[in-house]
């Protein structure tokens, strides 16, 4: 039982007796912060919220000035806005004034000391407004101040996801572009004025259209104006000027962003593709060139269709190396990189470990190189003219049944990658049709290795984002297991949409979701990031699923494209019961493993994805202990060569296979599910997993 020992304020005009005590009751219990103080800067009113912010009473207030009872700086801040108040007879807003507070006081047993508050800084809003009597006399100040630390925190959040966002796409091979609706640059872009060697200044409004290639710029901005005219979006490929003066192609996509039907901006993407360019023009000039040698012709038709699919820098080598021997008849064949230092040759052999070859070493490879002409050595006396008395080859010839030898350089845009080496154990002179065949072999070589190192460098840059748009970690609950499972496609560079979250809620709730964004790039990645980031923002607020489902169609509605489907299944769960609510907009029904009988999944309604006009559901939800609920992404169930019915039927078939000891442990359970549900299949989709388990309780403590 308490007593309120404040000074009681005087009726208010209008209000009985009851209403009066309803009156100060609202005020002393309040969440918010309340404080009234007299002309001399004194505490005649004081709330409990406002006073507890740093562990006193109400009446350790009244009467003092805020310098007797507050911290030095807060109170200093303080009695400057109330003489402000006083003297404008305006009211005084601060937004943000952080706080050190005290922890709760909570009694504890007499046989156990008391352990010390926890001090933490918190975020408040201070607001100081006049009050005056019945005529226009100021007789004193109110304060209402507002705990925004769970706002300042989100805020903060989203500020950081946004900062590595920038930071993994200026990683990227992509030039991120943004104009004003009008369809002129609005927002600076250091990676095109890096590449165009234009200043700022140059580069805002239509500048950015000097450094097209004269040949392609009235073609460009005739369709460039016709877009932002229509609101179409803009898909294009033009020629840049660097600042090396060279030119480059780049194939450039831009799409309008709406809200409220009107176009705010338009986003663009630029992608080099010379690169691709120069292997078409490439293919050209061969057929023309090759059209006398028909068999040739079909092998580096065939060599190119095999390095079209090959990722890897040892997957191009091993193509190569296969379509050389079989074109001209080599026993043997070394492929050697450049090394980023420019001074080391490091040898790519499929199959076997690599070596490392001075640069300057005198060999048919580092010839080819520091030439960068092809080197033909055709018996071992041409080999002797060649490189004694430079090279000891006496030992090498005595130890190696090669007598003839071709190098062949790597080149891309002019600068070396590194060299193709084939040898013969028989004397061999190349003819003319054959270096022409070899020289445009390189030239694919050279062409595949640039993309596979770009490949394999984008690979990992996308795999990065993807997961830092994940969660670090699964948040530790007692009475709960998680565990989750991204596995990205191997054979695919580009970013997914595939996404899970579990946080905790500040009632002691676990929130849990997980979504999927189709499609692929930046765009679906960098949806699926605002998803998140949205959800677990409306969740802090109101966390019913019906309710967070709501706010997410709003944003989807305001900020993301029709055609980009995004499907979310949500549940929030009181760890300690097992009890909670789920909704779910449009994705796959959950699994559900229960220690009583076989597994099923989900039976309700899935609803439409975000974005789409209809109300939002929400129903009970109860995980007993001993049972298991699984989410997961369509990659786990549908393919190619399975469809999404058969996919899930499959599910629960793998699912009512698994023994007791995989089903009661969630990480056994994730690696059973995965690799039966993928295994016969090759993996053509990302696939994220996430399992919440109730474990048993120990009956032994029961009493």
């Amino acid at each position: 039982m308490s007593t309120d020992t404040s000074v009681p304020g005087p009726q208010v005009a209008g209000l009985g007796v009851s209403d009066s005590a309803l009156l100060d009751t609202l005020l002393r219990e309040a969440p918010i912060g309340f404080a009234f103080f007299d002309t001399d800067l004194r505490f005649r009113r004081v709330n409990r919220t406002l006073a507890r912010l740093h562990g006193m009473d109400t009446e350790d207030h009244l009467g003092r000035q805020p310098s007797e009872v507050w911290p030095a700086e807060l109170a200093a801040r303080a009695e400057t806005a109330l003489r402000r108040v006083l003297a404008d007879d305006q009211p005084v807003l601060e937004a943000d004034q952080p706080v050190i507070a005290a922890g709760q006081v909570q009694s504890v047993p007499a046989t156990r000391p008391a352990e010390p508050a926890v001090r933490r800084e918190r975020h408040w809003a201070f607001s100081w407004f006049p009050c005056h009597d019945g005529e226009t006399n100021i007789t004193g100040v109110v304060l209402i101040a507002a705990d925004i630390t769970d706002r300042q925190h989100s805020a903060e959040a989203v500020r950081r996801s946004e900062a590595r966002y920038r930071s993994l796409v200026q990683a990227g091979a992509q030039v991120v572009w943004v104009t004003s609706p009008t369809g002129e640059i609005s927002e600076d872009s250091p990676e095109w004025r890096s590449i165009t060697g234009q200043s700022l200044a140059e580069y805002l409004g239509n500048g950015w259209l000097d450094a097209i290639h004269p040949e392609d710029r009235d073609r460009v901005e005739r369709a460039w104006r016709e877009c932002v005219r229509t609101g179409k979006i803009f898909d294009n490929r033009y020629r840049v000027r660097t600042k090396a003066a060279a030119y480059r192609h780049y194939d450039v996509r831009a799409v309008p962003i709406e809200r409220a039907g009107r176009i705010i901006e338009w986003v663009g993407a630029s992608t080099d593709v010379t690169g691709q360019r120069e292997a078409e023009e490439m293919r050209g000039r061969l057929t023309e060139q090759l059209s006398a040698a028909a068999l040739r012709t079909a092998r580096l038709q065939q060599a190119t269709s095999m390095l079209a699919e090959a990722l890897t820098v040892e997957q191009v080598v091993e193509v190569i190396t296969e379509v050389g021997r079989s074109a001209v008849g080599a026993e043997r064949s070394a492929v050697a990189l450049l090394d980023p230092d420019g001074v080391r040759l490091r040898t790519v052999n499929p199959g076997g470990p690599p070596g490392e070859i001075p640069l300057d070493a005198p060999s048919v490879i580092t010839a080819a190189i520091t030439s960068r002409r092809p080197v033909l050595v055709e018996d071992r006396d041409a080999l002797r003219r060649q490189f004694e008395p430079d090279a000891n080859l006496d030992l090498y010839l005595k130890h190696s049944d090669e007598q003839a030898w071709v190098g062949l350089p790597l080149l891309a845009a002019g600068a070396p990658l590194g060299a193709i080496r084939f040898s013969f154990t028989r004397p061999r002179r190349i003819t003319e049709e054959e270096r022409v065949f070899l020289e445009a072999l390189a030239g694919q070589c050279a062409l595949a290795v640039e993309r596979a190192t770009l490949f394999e460098r984008e690979h990992t840059t996308a795999e990065t984002l993807q997961r830092s748009l994940l969660p670090d970690r699964l948040p530790t609950v007692p009475g709960i297991i998680l565990e989750a499972r991204y596995l990205p496609v191997t054979r695919n560079m580009e970013i997914g949409g595939d996404w899970y979250d579990a946080f905790k809620l500040p009632d002691g709730r676990l929130a849990i979701a997980a979504g999927d964004v189709m499609g692929k790039g930046l765009t679906a990645a960098a949806g699926m990031g605002r998803v998140r980031n949205a959800l677990r923002a409306l969740a802090l607020t109101d966390p019913r699923p019906a309710a967070v489902l709501a706010g997410l169609d709003r944003l989807f509605s305001a900020t993301e494209l029709d055609e980009q489907v995004t499907t979310v299944a949500y549940l929030v769960i009181d760890p300690v019961t097992g009890e909670g609510l789920a909704g779910n907009a449009g994705h796959l029904p959950p699994l559900r493993l229960r220690s009583d009988g076989p597994p099923r999944l989900d039976t309700i309604e899935a609803g439409t994805p975000l974005g789409w006009a209809s109300p939002r559901q929400q129903h009970s939800f109860r995980l007993p202990p001993g049972n298991t609920v699984v989410f997961y992404s369509d990659g786990l169930v549908e393919n190619r060569m399975r469809g999404l019915d058969a996919g899930l039927d499959e599910l629960l078939a793998v699912a009512g296979q698994a023994p007791p000891e995989v089903i009661g442990h969630p990480d056994r359970l994730l690696e059973y599910l995965v690799d039966r549900m993928l295994a016969g299949y090759e993996q053509d989709d990302d696939v994220t997993v996430l399992v919440l388990h109730v474990p048993e309780r120990d009956r032994g403590g029961e009493g």
